[in-house]
């Protein structure tokens, strides 16, 4: 079965909105044995929905739009799929009944406006928003499905995961697919290529390997088709086993993570905290820390010290520094290191100082030079990382190397 998205709005293509849309519908159609083929965003636009619809009904037997099923007149695309299927329209009751008590319950009046909502392309089957006000469209063109969707993502997702999935599932015959990925860290993606080129050179023609780089990790993801889930998953641990064996220590996990992650897991499992002191990632860590539920039980606080100010008032770095080796060195970041974890007493510690630019370099520390330290109450281990890429890599590789360097002392100690 060839599955495509076609995600419709000019604020897409403008980049002032983020297609999250895609990427949830991906994540979800491959849970339940879809893969997509086709992701497409266009304008809208009458002749662009138009000529899309052409090209994808041609090639593709699942089609999932989203966007344009507002009541405003730049909501067009309820009236292009009417026109393009050569469909009168009905008034859905069921729709206007909901539209009726939604705005009830709101203490707000229904306007005329808002009554288009229940007006349907007679030929399609309406599919429930009880989330928000425009309905789905599910259209049965010789066999091939046409799923029309709102492009709210809170909206949508509901309309597709209650109500649209169940009927794709009951009128497609899908195969089982299995993907399991493992997360490597330092090591560039070109590197990995070579060094597993053997194994990828003859994986069964049934298994794919695709490399997934983000700020030195690279996920190597694993995807496997089969009409018996068991034996496409023992052929996938056994290629995994075989790529451990040939990258060792830098398979940091065999299950698809994040760096952050795995730090959460490590400081919870061995009921350990942690504090941070953080100048040039500015808060990023505690930010990447915090965005996971319950980091609570073992994130204690941090210290943006961007100043040297804060460095020598809040975390006891000794002022004469500054002026010797100055705010990026081995001796100022291990002392950082140490004063928050003391003040803050916590188990670990991390601090980054560096210059993340594109200014602030030098001939003896260039933009990208980030000193991280890690500490804990037998030991604090300070190293110093030349990064590349713009502010905004230099920051998220410092992020990266910082928690890496955690991982393995939590490791050591634990």
């Amino acid at each position: 079965m060839t599955t495509e998205i076609i995600t419709i709005g000019d604020e897409l293509l403008l980049g002032q909105v983020v297609d999250t849309n895609s990427a949830w519908l991906g994540q979800i159609l491959f849970k339940n044995n879809i893969s997509v083929d086709y992701k497409t965003a266009i304008k809208d636009q009458e002749s662009a929905i138009i000529n899309q619809l052409k090209t994808s009904l041609e090639r593709s037997e699942l089609i999932i739009i989203t966007g344009g099923l507002g009541p405003t007149k730049d909501d067009i695309t309820k009236k292009t799929l009417a026109q393009f299927f050569n469909m009168s329209w009905r008034i859905d009751q069921n729709v206007l009944k909901q539209l009726e008590q939604f705005f009830e319950k709101r203490g707000r009046q229904l306007l005329e406006i808002n009554k288009i909502q229940a007006e349907l392309p007679d030929q399609c089957e309406t599919l429930e928003n009880q989330w928000g006000t425009a309905p789905g469209m599910w259209f049965n063109i010789k066999n091939k499905i046409i799923i029309s969707l709102p492009g709210v993502p809170y909206e949508m997702k509901n309309i597709f995961e209650h109500v649209a999935l169940p009927k794709i599932l009951k009128h497609f015959s899908t195969p089982i697919l299995v993907q399991k990925t493992i997360l490597t860290f330092n090591v560039p993606e070109s590197l990995l290529a070579q060094q597993i080129e053997a194994i990828e050179n003859n994986l069964p023609k049934n298994i794919g390997l695709a490399y997934l780089p983000n700020l030195n990790c690279v996920r190597l993801r694993l995807t496997g088709e089969s009409v018996n889930k068991t034996d496409v998953a023992v052929q996938i641990d056994d290629i995994i086993k075989q790529i451990i064996r040939v990258l060792g220590k830098n398979v940091i996990s065999e299950k698809d993570t994040t760096l952050v992650e795995i730090i959460y897991d490590l400081l919870k499992n061995n009921k350990k905290t942690l504090s941070l002191a953080e100048s040039c990632t500015g808060g990023l860590i505690s930010h990447q820390l915090t965005a996971l539920p319950g980091s609570s039980s073992f994130f204690v606080g941090s210290v943006v010290s961007y100043s040297n100010s804060v460095k020598h008032h809040q975390l006891g770095v000794e002022n004469t520094l500054f002026e010797t080796v100055g705010a990026v060195s081995e001796q100022v970041v291990e002392q950082m290191a140490k004063g928050v974890r003391e003040r803050l007493k916590t188990d670990y510690s991390i601090a980054v100082s560096g210059i993340a630019g594109p200014s602030g370099g030098s001939k003896e520390k260039p933009v990208g030079t980030v000193v991280i330290g890690v500490s804990s109450i037998h030991t604090t281990r300070v190293k110093k990382f030349h990064l590349i890429g713009d502010r905004e890599n230099v920051i998220g590789r410092s992020s990266n190397h910082a928690l890496n360097m955690l991982r393995e002392l939590i490791l050591e100690e634990n």
